[in-house]
């Protein structure tokens, strides 16, 4: 984990490779977990902001008509205050957004590469026995690992880790726009207590995570802990806190049980021919690796990439940044965490980790991204210009990124689809 003490939310990312599923947060960055069914939704009103006092009652009877017991319900929230470090975070959500290449370049460093190789030989008999039950490759599970808790490094830092039950009862109450989500995780939590299903020591601690409720060395969410969590070492305990071969079980659990197809790569960075037609990379269009290599486009480097596979291209930071060709394993990873940022990050370090010596093409450094008041006002021009892009919300989404498209087909720019504070000047000056 790199020095934030809360995990940046970069833009998510949308296209046919992948579900769009609701987002955690994790030590470093979100998991993404879909919630447990729940008895009885429709009792219980989205949470509106309201004294804590009066919430906690709220979350008593939310959790106890979902199988949580009374006496546990009370004594785990009848008392609990707010964790203000947890309040803190959910509203240190900055004006400006780091460009893609700041937050995969803070991930994967040098020390985090070595680190990871270090971790790679000390485990590597248990990383040979998860590949040949689970077939996801060891090189990715150990990029997820150092993504999320650099290695459980950070699991020892007093000033990250926070009570479970603490920081999802607090974010149940003050986060009205996700209140479902925050509860049920809440609930989950809760459960794993009741039903004894966490290691004893964890269960004395009340269970440990990121403010956001996200647990132990990949940063399960509980649900996604009650659901996929394993216990590979045979000792009985699904110990995902202090047993790095339950940990890293349990991530490859998680991905072939969401798809990860075995012996297939997430994809590589891309090589594009002179004169590419950015429209091309559309987020949308899927083509087999020949009818790419048709188009000009193959690997930048010797990557062995099957003629028939499927895969789509990106332009993550426009024509002038790298491209991707992105394989449906890059999806799986995108299951585990929506944001665009965050599977580069993973994928492109596993590749590091493998021995790639990095990216062929730079980024385009010189780019300022926009703020979020620039980002609405784009939208907002684009929209009055004929654009269509799904609203104003100052997000960036796929929406937005095809009425970009369109835009600078309409006045002769490569049609990437990729916003910065040139682009913005264009659209203000375009009548």
């Amino acid at each position: 984990m790199d020095d934030r003490a809360a995990p940046m939310r970069p833009a998510t990312w949308s296209g046919p490779l992948r579900t769009v599923l609701t987002t955690g947060a994790s030590l470093l960055i979100g998991l993404v977990a879909p919630t447990l069914a729940a008895a009885g939704p429709d009792q219980f009103p989205p949470a509106t902001p309201q004294p804590f006092e009066t919430c906690r009652a709220d979350l008593i009877a939310w959790v106890t008509a979902r199988a949580v017991p009374q006496s546990l319900a009370e004594a785990q929230l009848a008392t609990l205050t707010p964790d203000p470090d947890v309040l803190a975070a959910t509203q240190s959500q900055g004006e400006f957004v780091r460009p893609i290449w700041d937050y995969i370049e803070a991930s994967v460093t040098p020390a985090r590469i070595e680190a990871g190789q270090r971790k790679l030989a000390e485990h590597a008999d248990t990383l040979a026995a998860i590949e040949a039950r689970y077939g996801v490759d060891r090189h990715i599970l150990v990029a997820f690992w150092g993504v999320e808790s650099s290695y459980g490094a950070v699991l020892e830092n007093a000033a990250v880790v926070k009570p479970v039950v603490r920081s999802l009862a607090t974010l149940g109450c003050s986060d009205p726009n996700r209140a479902t989500y925050w509860r049920d995780e809440l609930t989950a939590a809760l459960q794993i207590l009741a039903w004894n299903q966490a290691p004893l020591d964890r269960m004395q601690a009340g269970l440990t995570g990121s403010w956001a409720g996200a647990m132990g060395h990949t940063q399960f969410m509980p649900s996604v802990y009650q659901r996929e969590a394993v216990d590979f070492d045979g000792d009985g305990r699904r110990d995902i806190w202090t047993s790095v071969p339950d940990a890293l079980a349990s991530t490859a659990h998680y991905l072939i049980t969401h798809g990860w197809k075995p012996g297939a790569g997430w994809g590589a960075e891309a090589a594009l021919p002179e004169n590419f037609d950015a429209a091309l990379a559309d987020e949308t269009t899927v083509r087999t690796i020949a009818a790419w290599r048709a188009l000009g486009v193959k690997p930048a480097r010797d990557r062995a990439m099957p003629d028939e596979a499927a895969a789509t291209l990106i332009l993550p930071a426009g024509i002038r940044g790298p491209a991707f060709l992105l394989q449906p394993n890059f999806a799986v990873i995108l299951r585990y965490n929506t944001a665009l940022a965050y599977a580069l990050t993973v994928a492109l370090l596993s590749d590091r980790l493998s021995g790639d010596p990095g990216l062929v093409h730079d980024w385009p450094r010189a780019d300022r991204p926009l703020t979020a008041d620039e980002r609405r006002d784009l939208q907002t021009r684009l929209t009055e210009r004929g654009f269509a892009t799904g609203g104003v919300d100052g997000k960036i989404g796929p929406k937005t990124r095809a009425a970009l498209r369109a835009f600078q087909g309409s006045i002769g720019l490569p049609a990437d689809g990729y916003a910065d504070a040139t682009l913005l000047d264009r659209v203000r000056a375009t009548p």
